[in-house]
């Protein structure tokens, strides 16, 4: 008995040595396939078909297909996807930096078009997509799918993908497109997942119209909950670097502070069962307002590149992996009786995203129209065009969700949920190759030189003509010098011009008790309107 419990022992030890030898060389192999991605993307920087998204995939497919044929058509990937990996360590970075760097003078100028398209549009696809695939798959017998699955169909597709949208549109050429394009990806990210974890959360057997309202002051709580925790702690950061300033400042300090407090409202909504990409994503945003203007310096410049880095290796190594994925034998192996069927489902999927998208951008925008007065400002129809095709890519956020839906541990054991997995594989490559090559050219033509200059117009913060201030403007030139132009003050101004109007009273509100609790601009460490502060605020400002 001794004997056999040694030998069962030295053969534990065996394997445990190579499953720590086989992770070493699949996370070395990874590593490299990152850095291929980083200088062949660079190469392609100024192709007018490739992002770096694009490259990604590629390099991943390839990589895919040299790993199936070594390991004799068994495996076409080096690691296991797990849902924690994306939701726990990667997605975190890339929602946070979107917040931090984002252009909060045109986030919030454009405000109430975003939320329109990131909440409600998102909503309208959703109906549409789990309506239309309810309809059509049950005709279709794809699988022992119920009522849940359809939905959380719904909540699948309709996230954007924001990080490959914005890498085929460009700030300076079209900041106006930017801007709406960006805010909503951002929002809409965060509302799919809201939904998909809505409708988790029901007993969706028996719906009636009290389930329906129950889904929908969920998904509200949810979505303003969310927010909320992430703006606390965004101020909880800003007042603990301020008031902790003793004479001394340390720039490793500050910059743990701020990534600790942003990962910490992250787990804190995950803990809660809220929208973490919410929290973080609205944590982003506070921060950049208050507590970047507290730092030093040093602080400040390295702040702004490590949470760039690390969102860029996140964002690769998320494409990376869907690329190698999509040949995975296990999932097609389940479809390969009926590969027919396969392609008809992505096929209907696709086209359930077209109408989805199509149902709510020209209506809102439409009605986003209506409530803006100068006609700079509006969204013409070819920019409409533009919103519509450029946010028809879906992405990694589609992956993680389909994954969570669909599989265990990352194994699919179900016919109906390899159909599923597979079809989502194959409408994450289609939209985000097709779609993001076509993206450019589509600009070019719709958008000759002399309307990208009118764009460019419409998101000009110092246009004198209107209040064109961000909610959260924070830097030279944030207000408007209006000149003789009446403040909106009156609740017949706020009717005709609420976003002018909100800020306003904001921007009093932000200069009596804000900024000088949490500080901010005007309130940083060293001396104001010295060549450093006036020179790091205009240069380095996210």
């Amino acid at each position: 008995m001794a004997v056999d419990l040694g030998s069962l022992l030295v053969r534990l030890q065996t394997l445990s040595t190579t499953s720590d030898h086989t992770s070493v060389v699949s996370i070395n192999l990874f590593v490299a396939l990152l850095c291929a991605c980083i200088v062949i993307g660079h190469l392609l920087e100024e192709n007018r078909w490739m992002n770096e998204s694009i490259t990604a995939l590629a390099i991943g497919i390839c990589t895919g297909v040299v790993i199936l044929l070594t390991t004799g058509g068994k495996s076409s990937h080096i690691l296991v996807f797990s849902e924690d990996l994306f939701f726990i360590y990667l997605l975190p970075p890339i929602i946070f930096n979107a917040g931090f760097q984002v252009k909060k003078k045109q986030f919030f100028r454009n405000f109430m078009t975003i939320m329109l398209f990131g909440a409600v549009g998102t909503l309208i696809s959703f109906a549409i997509i789990s309506f239309g695939a309810t309809e059509i798959f049950k005709r279709m017998d794809v699988g022992l799918l119920d009522i849940g699955d359809y939905l959380a169909i719904g909540a699948i597709f309709s996230a954007t993908d924001s990080v490959c949208t914005l890498q085929v549109l460009n700030q300076d050429e079209t900041p106006l497109l930017y801007s709406l394009v960006f805010g909503e990806g951002v929002v809409n990210d965060a509302t799919s997942v809201v939904l998909f974890n809505a409708v988790q959360n029901f007993d969706l057997s028996h719906i009636t119209s009290q389930t329906a309202l129950q889904l929908l002051g969920n998904f509200l709580y949810l979505f303003f909950t969310s927010t909320l925790l992430g703006v606390v702690a965004g101020l909880l950061s800003a007042y603990i670097i301020k008031k902790l300033y003793f004479g001394r400042h340390s720039t490793d300090r500050e910059v743990a502070i701020m990534i600790l407090m942003a990962y910490f409202s992250y787990m804190l909504a995950e803990l809660f069962y809220l929208s973490a990409i919410l929290t973080v994503f609205f944590c982003g945003i506070v921060m950049s307002h208050y507590t970047w203007h507290n730092v030093t310096e040093s602080s400040r410049v390295t702040t702004k590149h490590a949470f760039a880095t690390l969102s860029f290796i996140a964002e690769l190594f998320i494409f990376l992996y869907v690329g190698m994925d999509a040949l995975d034998i296990e999932k097609w192996r389940f479809v390969k009786s009926s590969p027919g069927k396969s392609a008809a489902v992505s096929s209907i999927l696709l086209g359930l995203l077209l109408v989805g998208r199509a149902a709510f951008v020209f209506p809102l925008s439409f009605l986003s129209n209506l409530m803006k007065k100068s006609p700079i400002e509006k969204i013409g129809f070819r920019q409409q065009i533009i919103i519509w095709w450029a946010g028809l890519m879906r992405g990694a956020v589609s992956m993680a969700l389909a994954y969570n839906q669909f599989t265990r541990s990352g194994h699919t054991q179900l016919r109906g949920n390899a159909i599923m997995i597979t079809s989502t594989i194959t409408v994450v490559l289609f939209s985000t190759v097709v779609f993001g090559l076509m993206t450019k050219p589509l600009i070019r033509l719709l958008l000759p030189p002399n309307l990208k200059r009118m764009s460019s117009i419409s998101s000009d913060p110092g246009s004198p003509k209107s209040f064109l201030s961000p909610l959260l403007g924070n830097g030279q030139g944030s207000e408007v010098d209006a000149g003789d132009i009446p403040r909106p003050t009156s609740l017949r101004m706020l009717l005709q011009t609420p976003t002018h109007t909100v800020h306003h009273y904001w921007r009093k509100f932000d200069d009596a008790f804000m900024r000088p609790m949490f500080g901010g601009r005007g309130f940083a460490p060293f001396v104001p309107g010295s060549p450093t502060e006036r020179s790091v605020h205009t240069a380095w400002e996210p």
